[in-house]
This record gives C-alpha cells, structure tokens and sequence, in this order.
C-alpha cells in the first residue's frame, strides 16, 4: 500500500507527538528507552479507544527521536538552557514541555526536516496539551532559539 503525502504527514505529526509523551512517561516512570518504545509501537499506535483511534505513527521517525532524545540528551538540555530565561532552568520547567523540547532538539540535530517544520509541528504538540495556555508561544520561542543554534545555516 502507498501511501499519499497527506498520510506520511499525519504519521510523522503522531510520532512527534508520541515521542513527547514517551519521553515524558520515561521520566515520570524511570523506564527504559527499548521499554517504552516497545509499548508505544505495540499498544498506542493505532490503538482503537472509546473515543476514538489513535493515528498510526511513523515507527523511523518515532524510534529516530526518542533514541537520539535519549542520546543526545545532556547536549539538548544544554541547548533547551541556553534558550530559557536565566531563572528558569530546564529542570524548573514543565515536564510535557521538557519532553517537548528533547523530542524536537532530537529532530533538530538529526534529521533534514526543516527548521520550520519542526519548529511549527511541535507547537502544534504544544497546543494539544495545553490548548488553554500560553506554552505553545513559550514553546514557539524556545524552539526558535534551539533551532538557530542547531542549524544556524537553516534560517
């Protein structure tokens, strides 16, 4: 089966947004990276709910961002720090958000997806967790600052 340009977008915006929510189960629950994976691909992608189905997510993508999250970690938070306010260290901010920014630094760093993309698909992520908030502007700012430095050449 082919799939349209429609269908990959839809499965890369469900990885990004399952690798947030594996990142922040992994800090929340101390599991293991392999652990987490194996979970999110054998029961959330696609699983079918009462309120509805869980898109399907794109598996390379999804295991690209959290094995390189997790990698690369020290040198993400590094590059999420460098983005906050002075007063606000990345261990003081929210964990979804932490989470956020670990999943896009790792997109970031590697992947080709453009700067905007990602920038754009993870405020996006923002948005669905806190559809009340101001963190997708936060979001929008952070990533802006960490995209500039990742790719200073992307802009």
């Amino acid at each position: 089966m082919t799939l349209s340009g429609n269908q990959k977008r839809k499965m890369r915006s469900a990885a990004r947004l399952y690798a947030v929510q594996a990142l922040f189960q992994m800090e929340s629950s101390g599991q293991s990276v392999d652990k987490v994976i194996r979970e999110f691909e054998d029961f959330r992608f696609g699983e079918h709910l009462e309120e509805g189905d869980m898109a399907e997510g794109d598996v390379d993508l999804f295991r690209q961002l959290m094995e390189t999250a997790v990698n690369l970690q020290a040198r993400i938070d590094q590059m999420t720090d460098r983005a906050l306010v002075a007063k606000w260290p990345i261990a003081r901010i929210d964990p979804t958000l932490r989470a956020l920014f670990r999943a896009a630094g790792a997109e970031l760093l590697e992947t080709d997806t453009p700067p905007k993309v990602v920038i754009s698909e993870f405020v996006d992520v923002a948005r669905a967790f806190f559809p009340e908030g101001e963190e997708a502007k936060f979001a929008n700012a952070v990533l802006d600052h960490m995209a500039r430095e990742a790719r200073p050449d992307g802009f």
